[in-house]
This record gives C-alpha cells, structure tokens and sequence, in this order.
C-alpha cells in the first residue's frame, strides 16, 4: 500500500475496522502480529478484535510455528455461503445450476476415462504424461473439484431453503414450522 492510501486506510477506518477487513482478506491462519502489521494497529488492539470476532464465531483461534493465529471460520463461511445462494437464487434457478453442475461432471469422467476425480488423480502417476498432458489434467482436476464444491453448495441451499426463507420471511401469527 502506498503512503497515500495507507493514509486514508488509516483516517477513513478505525482500528478495529482495520483488522475485519485484514480478517475478510485471510486466505489461511494468519499469526496476531502479521495481522496488527497488516492493519496497522498494536498488537493487543488486533488480539482484543480478533478474541471479539472469534466469540462471534467470525475467526477460529489456531497457532502458526508456536504463535498465536486466526483463520476464517469455515462454518461461518459455508451458512455464508449457502445463505447467498438462496437469497440470490430461487429454488428453480438452484435446481438448474444443480443440472448443470452435474452434466458439467458427468462430461468430465467419458472425456478422460475416469469413472471419479480419484481415479482421475490415479492417471498422473499411472499413465506416461507429456509436460503439457499433466498441466493440462491439472486445470482438469481443479475444474472438476470447483463443480464438486459447487455442486454441494447447491445441494445445501436446496436442502435449506425453504426453512432459510421461511425465517427470513417477515413475522406472522403462527409460529415456524420446520420439515
């Protein structure tokens, strides 16, 4: 960041703002201090926020070589997630993405002669591969394990949605009734 933007970085957001937004940009367990260097913040500001935040179920508290780290809370992440799809989407458009998703998956295992991404991993140390052959599996792989993830996704919105809309819905004089 250069000194300008650290400027503003610094007089548009508090502290504690700071380090959420740190947070919101953690791709793995991030030790306390490189999280206060990063929000520009002291230490026990950043640790205070951090136990704040893992309280709120946001963080999860790890270590990282003996230190004290947070990560993203994955759970959090997922209902986050799946929360989205279902605001975002109706239940018909998530059964579309679903049958896309799927026939994405099921052109993947003929196209290569794998029955399942684990059988298909097989083939890079079973087969003789050119530079270019495993380069090529390996967008593959990382296409097939993307459709896989997307695919539960959508299966956890379309497992929830009625009671997330039912909830999300305004009040009414009867109670919720969950399936």
């Amino acid at each position: 960041m250069d000194e300008s933007n650290q400027r503003t970085w610094t007089e548009t957001l508090s502290g504690r703002e700071r380090v959420r937004r740190v947070v919101e940009a953690l791709e793995g367990p991030t030790p306390v201090g490189e999280i206060a260097d990063r929000a520009d913040v002291s230490r026990a500001t950043a640790d205070d926020e951090l136990r704040q935040l893992a309280s709120d179920n946001w963080v999860t508290e790890t270590a990282v070589e003996g230190a004290k780290a947070y990560d993203l809370n994955p759970v959090r992440l997922l209902f986050d997630e799946v929360t989205a799809l279902i605001d975002e989407c109706s239940r018909e458009e998530l059964e579309s993405q679903l049958a896309e998703l799927t026939e994405e998956r099921e052109q993947l295992a003929p196209e290569y002669d794998a029955e399942s991404l684990s059988a298909f991993r097989n083939q890079l140390v079973e087969r003789e591969l050119s530079a270019a052959e495993i380069r090529e599996r390996r967008n593959v792989i990382e296409t097939w394990e993307a459709t896989n993830t997307d695919r539960r996704l959508v299966k956890h919105a379309l497992q929830l949605y009625d009671d997330v809309v039912e909830l999300s819905s305004p009040p009414t004089d009867s109670p919720p009734t969950f399936a």
